[in-house]
């Protein structure tokens, strides 16, 4: 009786705790969307570093469906944050006159990103871990040379400069707050998007083909469909935060798409909770608001940043809101085998 009766606490306290995640993070998000509307000193200041730490998220949510969902490392994700900001800046500036709308480029920089994504992962389909993250970070050096050495396209070192603001009713979006809204309105997409993606037919194919690749093929799951659908989509949402970055700042340069860019976003990924959609949210402004708010420190802010860092993943290697299925494989024991003072049986 004492066993049945105690065995719904676990479970219950389990609900309680996600709903109580959930809880912090939805009064995380009002403190946030309401923050530009109060008065206060640096509040433009503010408002830059909380919507830049806005753009790494969709980014950090884009390569999460590529690392944490599917699996597939790619270090060079920064290659389609260039191509949507390029493709922003080409189709919305004076490189060539030509002056779209920002709502219709919007879709075609996350198409232009989502084929470069597909072909991408054509030819690297077979490998695997280490390799899969040499060619993919070779990928992303070579687009940033291209912006760098194509001059007749993207006018080189010098970038390209004085690209349109978008309109919306009427209205020109020219100011920090202007761009934070729109960069949570895009966030909150991408994060439906992404919710429903990672509890799907497809976010279930996705968890096969990282769990044993192998074995997800034998079953029956066509995993080079399912593996160019993470690349593409994870491209897609990389281009779309290129073109809000480039129409943002109404400027870009190829020092904007380093290496650096690809690291910080993995990074965040893994100190959020890999596969973890909280936990993207978490690690971003972790890596990125973080160092901003220790400013104060001064000298001893990157130590205390770095600090912090080694500590958290000593104590939760998992990350801040791991997922609960990479939390089982990082804390899961083996069974202990039962001992028995009986004597082998004797074989006749």
């Amino acid at each position: 009786m004492s066993d049945s009766a105690s065995s719904p606490r676990p479970a219950f306290r389990q609900r309680l705790g996600g709903n109580l995640r959930w809880a912090l993070i939805a009064v995380a998000c009002a403190a946030v969307l309401v923050m530009p509307a109060i008065d206060f000193a640096q509040r433009a200041y503010w408002v830059r570093v909380i919507g830049y730490a806005g753009l790494y998220i969709i980014l950090g949510l884009g390569l999460n469906v590529v690392v944490g969902f599917a699996g597939l490392l790619d270090l060079g994700y920064v290659a389609f944050y260039a191509i949507g900001a390029y493709t922003y800046a080409l189709l919305a500036g004076s490189q060539f006159n030509i002056h779209l709308s920002f709502w219709l480029i919007l879709p075609i920089a996350g198409l232009v990103a989502s084929l470069a994504g597909v072909l991408l992962g054509m030819p690297v389909l077979r490998m695997r871990g280490d390799y899969l993250a040499i060619v993919t970070l070779g990928f992303g050096e070579i687009i940033r040379l291209l912006a760098t050495n194509l001059t007749g396209l993207t006018n080189g070192s010098q970038g390209l400069y004085d690209l349109d603001k978008p309109l919306l009713f009427g209205l020109e979006l020219k100011t920090g707050t202007h761009y934070y809204y729109m960069i949570f309105g895009l966030l909150l997409i991408v994060l439906f998007l992404t919710y429903r993606l990672d509890r799907s037919r497809i976010g279930r194919a996705w968890i096969a083909i990282r769990e044993d690749e192998d074995v997800a093929q034998m079953m029956g799951v066509n995993t080079t469909f399912y593996k160019l659908l993470a690349f593409g989509i994870g491209a897609l949402i990389g281009g779309l935060g290129g073109s809000v970055f480039a129409a943002w700042q109404g400027s870009i340069f190829p020092d904007n798409f380093n290496l650096f860019v690809s690291i910080n976003v993995v990074c965040l990924i893994i100190i959020g909770g890999m596969g973890s959609l909280p936990g993207v949210i978490i690690g971003s402004f972790a890596l990125i608001a973080l160092p901003d708010i220790l400013r104060g420190f001064r000298d001893y802010r990157l130590l205390l940043y770095g600090l912090l860092l080694v500590i958290m993943m000593i104590v939760r290697p998992e990350g801040f809101i791991p997922s609960r299925r990479v939390q089982l494989e990082l804390r899961a024991q083996a069974p202990a085998e039962p001992q028995t003072d009986a004597p082998p049986a004797e074989q006749a």
